[in-house]
């Protein structure tokens, strides 16, 4: 009997330990892994209320509609009104394959079923609201144009923002593709070796090159030794490795400014062995650099190695070469941090959510994160005017404004340089920020990279009001 007892006594406590696990289990989901699950672009569940709600529009941030929905005797149609413009940031939603960008991240809000509870979804199946609610972004539509029209047919990614706000006011990747004739296409683009439906400029690793040394820049500002005179002969040797620059005749003697100006390899590499890898790794760090970056899009982390390397390798990443990865989208976001005095703004593109009632139910607030000391920006601001006034930045200078950048001259595996420029302005009282990556261009930066940011911030600069 006792033996019986014992047995029953066990599996209740079994059962009892089954309920609590699954209890656990269930409060676990409920908390951390349902809001993604219901979001998944794959989840047939949505279009069950899809089906019977007319989508919100979306518009740029002077109200012109990019895309909005129709309904022809119950068939809803997404018209995507600029098609390949807005493919990596509008995105796509589409039954068969899923949801990308803004469809993807702010569907709940258009399909208004951004509450997200088991009553809802109920009521939603049952009876749906009809209406999605709208989304109002930061984009520029007449800069988004000219941005896609400055890069053409090239591979890479331009981005602008308003450095003090961090609003988002262009981004084009390409190559892009077509919204409208997806579904037709899809195989095709989707297995492009180009990679076409990867945004470029939030997703795509590149190694920086020179645009890296305000970074490494900053730690020589921190150290205390901006002023101290390097003599430059052209290269430097580094733990038996040769580091060369574009000049192999040399720079002779230079300052921190100096060698900033005309991009001195040798100077970089050497400071950056100085520094060490622990204070450019943490440097890195407060730059957003190994750092996930809340953003409305997909994005990726920057890459700065982790763990200690060799001598030779820390010389190549105060170059932005070696291990060293970055995201035009973080790149961008130093440069505003330099512009803004020290303080980097946390990007955005999405403004407002809006009933179809015109009600506001979401608006972003701009937040920022202090990286530099004002006495540090402002160092380096004067070191990127000098770039653009009498450096390797030349060919981004606007008649009238006092523009600040840096160009860069990346080698990579392809064997073609990846062309980069980053800049603002104007110098005082910026209101400008571009980064611009020009995939394998096979180029200088300040050749390829710059005369798209002067067009670009030319064009912000007469045309938009902030």
């Amino acid at each position: 009997m006792n033996n019986e007892r014992k047995r029953i006594i066990t599996l209740l406590a079994a059962i009892c330990l089954g309920f609590v696990l699954l209890i656990g289990y269930l409060s676990y989901f409920q908390m951390f892994e349902a809001q993604a699950v219901r979001d998944n672009s794959y989840n047939k569940r949505l279009w069950i209320n899809e089906d019977n709600i007319l989508r919100g529009s979306i518009t740029d941030r002077n109200g012109e509609i990019l895309v909005y929905s129709e309904s022809h005797e119950g068939d809803v149609q997404r018209i995507y009104k600029y098609d390949n413009l807005y493919s990596h940031v509008i995105g796509y939603s589409l039954r068969d394959y899923g949801k990308s960008g803004l469809e993807r991240k702010y569907n709940s809000y258009l399909v208004n079923a951004n509450e997200n509870t088991a009553i809802n979804e109920l009521i939603n199946l049952i009876n749906p609201t009809g209406i999605g609610n709208n989304l109002n972004l930061s984009i520029h539509h007449g800069l988004q144009k000219k941005t896609r029209e400055l890069i053409g047919d090239k591979k890479g990614s331009v981005i602008t923002m308003n450095p003090k706000t961090g609003e988002i006011l262009s981004m084009v990747s390409t190559p892009d593709f077509g919204i409208n004739s997806l579904s037709e296409n899809w195989t095709s683009i989707s297995e492009n070796s180009e990679s076409p439906m990867i945004n470029r400029g939030t997703q795509g690793l590149y190694t920086p090159g020179s645009i890296f040394k305000i970074v490494t820049a900053t730690g020589v500002i921190q150290n205390g030794v901006p002023e101290a005179v390097y003599q430059c002969t052209g290269s430097t040797v580094i733990d038996g490795y040769t580091i060369r620059d574009f000049d192999e005749s040399g720079h002779g003697s230079l300052n921190l400014e100096q060698a900033f100006s005309v991009s001195c390899n040798a100077y970089f590499a050497d400071q950056a062995v100085a520094l060490g890898h622990d204070k450019l790794k943490n440097i890195s760090e407060k730059f957003f650099i190994n750092q996930s970056i809340e953003f409305d899009l997909e994005t990726n982390k920057s890459i700065f190695p982790a763990e200690s390397i060799g001598l030779t390798d820390l010389g190549a990443s105060g170059i932005g070469q070696g291990r060293v990865l970055v995201t035009p989208l973080n790149m961008l976001m130093i440069t505003a941090a330099v512009a803004n005095d020290g303080y980097m703004p946390m990007p955005y593109i999405v403004e407002s959510v809006r009933s179809p009632q015109g009600q506001t139910i979401k608006s972003h607030v701009s937040e920022s994160k202090k990286v530099l000391q004002i006495g540090e920006a402002q160092a380096l601001q004067r070191m990127m005017r000098e770039v653009v006034r009498v450096g390797t930045g030349t060919n981004a200078a606007i008649s009238g404004v006092e523009v600040a950048g840096k160009t860069g001259t990346a080698e990579n595996s392809s064997g073609m340089n990846h062309a980069w420029f980053v800049g603002f302005a104007p110098l005082e009282n910026p209101e400008i920020a571009v980064v611009v990556l020009l995939e394998e261009e096979g180029s200088s930066g300040g050749r390829a990279a710059a005369p798209i940011a002067r067009e670009l911030m030319d064009f912000a600069l007469k045309n938009i009001s902030n």
